[in-house]
């Protein structure tokens, strides 16, 4: 016999599909559903959660419970210079700070170390699909552009010139900041990526945390073999 919490989700997930519920339609408050299924606010939550996990409904804080819009997977396509940025549909802020926690190791720089965060939010639609920060030392090139064009032609200028790109992909649960932002359940996986890209002489120049949600995000990273003759094969 299924628990309350999943005959709920079971309900609700049947009102979706059968189309009582439309993508972008709010369901009833919490408070309007716990009653209606006789459940105490926390069961309704868990029930709600794991819709949330599924991808049917999305969680807007201050509003309410969403049918979430059919989703747009995203690719990330790894070992390129400059990660996937979409200017136009993208939420930047631009914050000063010092290099703490595990900063200083991921930028090979000693604590303190005065650095520049670019965070921005890309958007499909009007729903959040990846969550990135840019670190980057005070004083370079990329620190002192502003906007997301601006620090791409940076990279692309950058003397000495830029050499490796390392990426570590990971899977892990998100922190509560970040399935606020993400707008998932805090019990979806997401795919983290951690990008630290430096120059020919070995210099650390930028580290990038990329956050994109399990639920519509795949990760692409193509390896060009040689030749015997050192041509990239067909």
């Amino acid at each position: 016999m299924p628990s309350r919490r999943q005959a709920i989700a079971d309900d609700l997930r049947h009102l979706i599909s059968t189309g009582h519920f439309q993508p972008g339609d709010r369901l009833p408050s919490e408070a309007q559903l716990a009653t209606r299924y006789t459940v105490s606010t926390p069961t309704l939550r868990s029930a709600l959660a794991l819709l949330q996990g599924e991808g049917l409904v999305e969680k807007v804080h201050g509003s309410g419970n969403f049918v979430r819009r059919p989703l747009r997977r995203t690719t990330y396509v790894g070992g390129a210079a400059t990660p996937p940025i979409s200017p136009s549909k993208a939420v930047v802020r631009t914050t000063s700070l010092q290099a703490l926690g595990g900063l200083p190791a991921l930028l090979n720089v000693p604590p303190l170390t005065p650095l520049t965060e670019v965070l921005y939010v890309t958007h499909e639609g009007k729903s959040p699909q990846t969550l990135v920060r840019i670190y980057t030392p005070r004083g370079s090139a990329s620190a002192d552009s502003s906007g997301l064009e601006q620090i791409a032609a940076s990279r692309a200028d950058r003397r000495p010139p830029l050499s490796e790109v390392q990426e570590r992909l990971s899977a892990r649960l998100p922190t509560q900041e970040e399935s606020t932002v993400l707008r998932i359940s805090a019990s979806l996986p997401v795919l983290s990526l951690t990008r630290v890209v430096t120059d020919v002489t070995g210099r650390v120049v930028e580290a990038a945390l990329i956050l994109l949600p399990g639920d519509r995000a795949d990760a692409l990273f193509t390896t060009r073999l040689m030749t015997d003759e050192g041509t990239p094969t067909e």
